[in-house]
């Protein structure tokens, strides 16, 4: 009840930001305001290193004057900053060129159902709590073997905040959301040689969170498995991303197939709709409406519905990711993807991340990405990497300072299996995933 009050609360404001932008003359408005608060502890060797509780709130108004379009914003909810505010943004639209393209969703396209998504579960964590769970989770990295030498410390967040959007066609919505982490990272030593790796947990819900010293503990064995790395020879390969790092793969794909750099034309699957860029047995959707998930919501970041689809089925295209304005841009409908996908995922296969070994075969395990070596337009990838060398399904020591490359185009179209060891901690919900051949280059 206290919830849905400070909701209606937060709806008046909103509701009176957008009379007042129709009061200034705007044509047309929308609002979005959130409240956040949450608690952050850290700790390293033993000691408490922060301890920071979180309290913020921030409104941001869009308006226009018929296609001119100006945004302002504010953390001073007081009634005399939203009326400057709007002022600000009403000061901007007048002064900016027309766009054709610029203006509110479609009315029949906004959301009118809201269903229950299971997104808030406030933890009620004291301070005290909160430091013993850092130090009980590093406790337990430092102490899983002796080669571990030293931490980077453990760290637990707590996090609630309340989102209300609302625009000038009567759309005016609110949700209350959580969101939890426990993580820990530590350095391993044998020798010379020096490695670093953390594991973390995140959920809505405390009571889903891995418990902290299995999380410290994993840590800890996956710094010391990096323990004597060396380089390759420069050859090509099968490459197996983890789970971890397969979600960097969709999302590139998900880069390509956005509003903004197709109408730009700057991605390498340029009028790629209807046609097969992944094999047949490849589906990828979005599942916008799972209770509890990290990506869910009921509506975009403009109010239109947001609803489960394919993108990929059988291998082929289905659908762009298109806000209202990308879309009028290449003469579409938007998808309902305005801030991005929600819990995208793609379907796995038989395979769990042993057989996924089995199935590389002799190749690359890939658990760590560094850089950014993507280049939208043509599809080239090359990024630094790091993990583990495999012959007949079996790790055999673990690979550092090497580069790994191919062009996404062809990289899609050549994944060759989808482990079902899927990682559940993000909005991009994928197993392992296996590349029949890439380059490498290292030594």
């Amino acid at each position: 009840m206290q919830n849905q009050e400070e909701i209606n609360r937060l709806k008046n404001i909103v509701q009176n930001l957008l009379d007042e932008a129709k009061k200034q003359g705007a044509s047309a408005a929308e609002a979005g305001l959130s409240q956040e608060n949450g608690l952050s502890v850290s700790a390293r060797l033993g000691d408490v290193e922060t301890i920071e509780h979180h309290c913020g709130q921030g409104l941001g108004i869009t308006v226009y004057f018929d296609q001119r379009k100006g945004t302002a914003s504010t953390t001073d909810l007081s009634p005399e900053s939203i009326k400057e505010t709007v002022g600000a943004a009403c000061s901007i639209a007048r002064y900016t060129s027309e766009d054709s393209y610029a203006g509110l969703p479609e009315e029949e396209r906004l959301a009118t159902e809201f269903p229950d998504l299971d997104l808030n579960h406030p933890w009620n964590l004291s301070v005290n709590d909160a430091i013993a769970l850092a130090i009980e989770c590093e406790d337990a990295g430092r102490s899983y073997d002796a080669e571990i030498s030293n931490s980077e410390g453990a760290s637990v967040n707590t996090h609630q905040g309340i989102h209300v959007m609302g625009n000038s066609m009567g759309f005016l919505q609110g949700y209350i959301s959580t969101r939890h982490s426990l993580s820990c990272s530590v350095l391993a030593q044998r020798g010379d040689s020096m490695q670093r790796d953390y594991w973390y947990s995140v959920s809505r819900n405390a009571l889903d969170l891995e418990a902290a010293a299995d999380i410290g503990k994993k840590a800890a064995a996956r710094a010391l498995r990096r323990l004597g790395g060396r380089s390759l020879s420069t050859r090509q390969c099968p490459v197996m991303y983890s789970a971890e790092m397969a979600a960097s793969l969709l999302a590139s794909f998900i880069g390509a197939i956005s509003g903004g750099n197709l109408y730009r034309k700057s991605s390498f699957l340029l009028d790629a709709l209807d046609s097969q860029v992944f094999p047949e047995f490849i589906r990828i959707y979005e599942q916008p409406h799972l209770k509890g998930a990290l990506g869910s919501a009921a509506y975009d970041g403009e109010g239109v519905a947001t609803s489960p689809r394919d993108i990929v089925s059988d291998g082929i295209l289905r659908g762009y990711v298109l806000s209202t304005y990308s879309a009028r841009k290449l003469g579409m409908h938007t998808t309902g993807n305005a801030g991005g996908v929600r819990n995208l995922t793609i379907d796995s296969g038989t395979l769990d991340y042993q057989g996924m070994l089995k199935e590389l075969g002799t190749g690359l395990l890939v658990t760590e990405l560094m850089g950014q070596g993507v280049n939208m337009v043509t599809g080239d990838y090359s990024r630094g990497a790091a993990g583990f060398w495999v012959e007949n399904g079996e790790i055999q020591y673990p690979v550092e300072e090497i580069t790994i490359a191919g062009n996404l185009k062809d990289m899609l179209k050549n994944i060759i299996a989808v482990g079902n060891d899927i990682d559940y901690r993000g909005n991009v919900r994928t197993g392992s995933i296996l590349v029949e051949r890439m380059s490498i280059a290292g030594e």
